[in-house]
């Protein structure tokens, strides 16, 4: 989809549908009336006898007729516009979106961003709409041999810049299309059956990103080269398939070489049955998004580069199946890590650490100033937080802090939980120097615990993503998320 930017008077704007405001209540937005009196009073006339309400998601399109530019009028509901905050805004334009698709149009133009929204300024504005139209516009064709969508496939939309604004406003698209797209790759990879989204096809999209970017690097390993790295723990995780696992590593240069740079680590299991620990057959199809830390990395480094920030971002993706067989880890078997540490892996459907603790390891030799790893972990935190929040746990407050602000301002956001030394006591192990799982109690606590216990040194964040990175039932598909909230966080350190 293609954003731009326009200026000049509302009533002179060439295009296929101009998108406006209304309110429940009080007078017509500024540039709604503006409209509205080069249209002799026609959208008061339809405010006035009730065609449209002004309740949030309402919308009404009506012909302009000679008196403007545009070929058509949509108007909008907003609710009230003294509760007009960032949630409305994003519904008002999901709404716009949804009835522009039902017509036959390709472009629009709006100004729903003209009006004030609580806690967004107007690159804010112009950011979210972007953002949520790149979302709104994503279909999943790929597996299906014809579409089931009828809707008109919306080309490009244009917002109108006020006066000494189109700056902000291009900054603002600009953001939101870089964060749009890194969601919708991100779906992508999610919803790809785990017959297409491999190991190798994770491999194949990252060097598809870094294609002819000279600030961005890729290495992929193999298995012999992991071996040799020691890497004894993701490995045991893919010892029972024959796809084979694929430690997959990106390197974006925005800053100076001596500039420490920040490391995101993704669980890329792209199919989960839980091995010789066998899940049950129920929704295990949706196992398939496991790997969703790993999309969330690559749409971050997608968006990074877009975005061309100044900073240094190592991405770092392990990845693997996780399949029962005769040669499959088992419950009970000793693995050894890349740290040196052994692990008693006492259930082998807990493998995401396993995956994640070698490759925590691994990228800690770029000296990092924070890594923040991704996954898809726990089922107990989709228990404990529902699909609203992420799960967030860190050994620093500081590096906390700044995640969960980013999570509330790109709307979002997590919800941080304890870590200690009483919970690490659950992973203890008689035969090894620690134990995959803890027991039933504190299950997303325990996990980041594992974790914590290869993380030396240097400020690191858990974000535990089971929850809120796929939606299941009728709206089955993944989400993108938390890719608002890290590159809101990578932005503001840029």
């Amino acid at each position: 989809m293609r954003f731009e930017v326009k200026t000049g008077s509302a009533t002179k704007l060439k295009t296929s549908c101009l998108i406006l405001p209304v309110f429940s209540s009080g007078p017509l937005p500024a540039t709604t009336r503006t409209v509205d009196a080069a249209c002799h009073g026609l959208i008061a006339d339809l405010v006035d006898g009730g065609d449209i309400r002004g309740k949030i998601g309402d919308t009404l399109i009506a012909h302009a007729g000679a008196a403007l530019a545009a070929k058509r009028i949509m108007l909008v509901g907003c609710g009230e516009k003294g509760k007009f905050n960032r949630k409305q805004y994003r519904k008002a334009l999901r709404a716009a979106y949804a009835a522009l698709g039902r017509t036959r149009h390709t472009d629009a133009t709006s100004t729903l961003h003209l009006e004030a929204v609580k806690g967004a300024d107007v690159a804010r504005r112009a950011s979210i709409a972007a953002e949520v139209w790149q979302n709104a516009s994503y279909r999943y064709t790929e597996t299906r041999s014809e579409s089931n969508d009828n809707d008109s496939e919306i080309e490009s939309l244009a917002l109108l810049a006020g006066s000494g604004k189109a700056a902000d406003v291009r900054k603002g698209l600009k953001r939101g299309a870089a964060i749009g797209a890194g969601m919708r790759l991100s779906r992508e990879l999610g919803n790809l059956p785990a017959n297409v989204c491999t190991p190798s096809h994770l491999a194949a999209t990252a060097r598809k990103i870094a294609r002819g970017n000279d600030k961005l690097k890729v290495e992929v390993f193999g298995e012999a080269e992991m071996k040799k790295f020691g890497m004894g723990s993701l490995l045991s995780v893919t010892a029972g398939t024959v796809e084979p696992a694929k430690l997959i590593v990106m390197r974006y240069s925005g800053a100076a070489k001596k500039e420490a740079p920040i490391a995101l680590v993704g669980k890329g299991v792209t199919f989960d049955s839980g091995g010789i620990s066998l899940k049950p057959g129920a929704g295990m199809d949706e196992m398939k998004f496991d790997m969703c830390g790993a999309a969330t990395v690559l749409g971050c480094m997608e968006a990074i580069a877009s975005l061309k920030l100044r900073l240094n971002v190592i991405g770092c993706v392990p990845a693997c199946e996780n399949l029962p067989s005769g040669v499959a880890t088992k419950p009970g078997d000793i693995v050894t890590s890349m740290a040196g540490k052994t692990i008693e892996v006492l259930n082998t459907d807990a493998e995401g650490r396993l995956i994640l603790c070698d490759a925590l390891t691994y990228v800690q030799k770029y000296k990092p100033r924070a890594v923040i790893d991704i996954a898809t972990l726990t089922g107990a935190c989709l228990v404990a937080l529902g699909r609203h929040r992420s799960g967030l746990l860190s050994n620093s407050d500081k590096l906390a802090k700044a995640l969960q602000k980013a999570g509330d301002n790109a709307d979002d956001p997590s919800w941080r939980l304890p870590l200690g030394d009483e919970y690490r006591q659950l992973l203890k192990s008689n035969f090894a120097d620690l134990a995959n799982i803890g027991g039933r109690d504190a299950g997303t606590i325990t996990a980041a615990c594992f974790l914590s216990e290869f993380v030396k040194d240097v400020e690191w964040a858990h974000l535990d993503i089971a929850g809120t990175a796929w939606l299941t039932g009728p709206k089955k598909g993944s989400t993108g998320r938390p890719i608002p909230l890290l590159l809101e966080y990578l932005a503001g350190i840029a």
